[in-house]
């Protein structure tokens, strides 16, 4: 008979603690963890980053990852895009009664293989278990810590009139292919989640190069949303040009049957980074060293600082107003 979670898994006693000893240590055990607190004792020094998050994806094993891996992966990234170096991060499962234990298994194991990959220990956790038709299957909630090396952190740098746009790759891919997942619709082994970690080429290029202003992982609400984001912030009018945006085949070909514009489609392994125009050129050649980034390309230009504006140059030559993602074009994509 295959092994199921149940609703004493989570109630503090017996079983919930040989679930963590034998099941959530086998694939993370560390000594931190290890000690089995009910908070994770460490020291640090330096400027510290400090992030939260939550994971909701339906479905929870997909091509490219799955809810475990996301988990990492994701709250690594928003620590890496302001310049820290990811350490520890903190694990809460809600489980609904009836889920696999095979599958907690496999989302443990991809959680591990996520984590060792890129130094990251979990350090401390939480399971509740939820009635059956009360949840849906798992979800996850993460908090991050990191630290800031003081040549990586790019806020007090001005974002300024000619600043250059760059996206680190091809855009749309997470968001479009889970949409394709949900609806049954069978595809290639080139579709699938874009997901991995931008730290892998955010952080050396900060070690590099003063003139980055501004980085963000382009997640819900797209590489147009984060555009707006950045305008507002700064007070800028920014100019994109259609033609210039890095997109695969299969992502063109989906957002005409699904009506979905790739610029609004969720990414979970790119970032919009603004920089300095004179460093432009050395930034692409040394983002094109790493896999994750090597179609990075710039896309357009920061055009004036008297109002916050994005605009889209279009194929055909016409110049339209890029807004942000205005309700939620599909939910649980993370």
């Amino acid at each position: 008979m295959e092994k199921l979670v149940l609703l004493s898994y989570g109630s503090g006693g017996e079983l919930m603690r040989e679930l963590i000893e034998k099941d959530y240590l086998k694939y993370l055990s560390n000594p931190i963890l290890d000690e089995l607190l009910d908070s994770a004792v460490f020291e640090l020094s330096g400027k510290l980053a400090f992030t939260t998050d939550s994971y909701v994806i339906t479905p929870i094993f997909f091509k490219g990852g799955d809810i475990g891996s996301l988990s990492v992966y994701g709250t690594a990234n928003d620590l890496a895009v302001v310049g820290a170096k990811p350490l520890f991060i903190s694990l809460s499962f809600i489980i609904e009664e009836g889920l696999p234990i095979k599958d907690l298994h496999k989302i443990l194991e991809s959680i591990s293989n996520a984590s060792k990959g890129i130094n990251v220990n979990v350090v401390t956790g939480d399971t509740k278990v939820v009635e059956k038709n009360k949840g849906d299957k798992i979800f996850i909630n993460t908090a991050g810590i990191g630290v800031i090396e003081p040549n990586r952190d790019w806020r007090s740098r001005k974002v300024d009139v000619d600043d250059v746009v760059i996206v680190s790759g091809d855009i749309g891919e997470h968001g479009l292919y889970i949409m394709l997942e949900r609806l049954g619709m069978k595809t290639d082994e080139i579709v699938k989640s874009d997901m991995g970690y931008v730290g892998s080429f955010v952080l050396p290029l900060l070690d590099n190069f003063e003139g980055i202003k501004f980085v963000r992982d382009a997640t819900r609400g797209g590489v147009a949303t984060v555009l707006n984001e950045i305008a507002y912030k700064y007070n800028v009018e920014i100019e994109i040009e259609e033609d210039l945006i890095p997109t695969k085949d299969w992502v063109l070909q989906a957002s005409e049957i699904l009506g979905i514009d790739p610029l609004y489609s969720a990414n979970e392994g790119k970032v919009v980074i603004i920089a300095d125009k004179s460093q432009a050129q050395d930034i692409i050649n040394f983002l094109k060293k790493f896999e994750l980034s090597a179609n990075a390309t710039i896309i357009g230009k920061i055009i004036t600082n008297k109002k916050p504006r994005v605009y889209l140059l279009t194929k055909i030559g016409s110049r339209r107003i890029l807004e942000s993602l205005k309700g939620d074009i599909l939910p649980r994509i993370c």
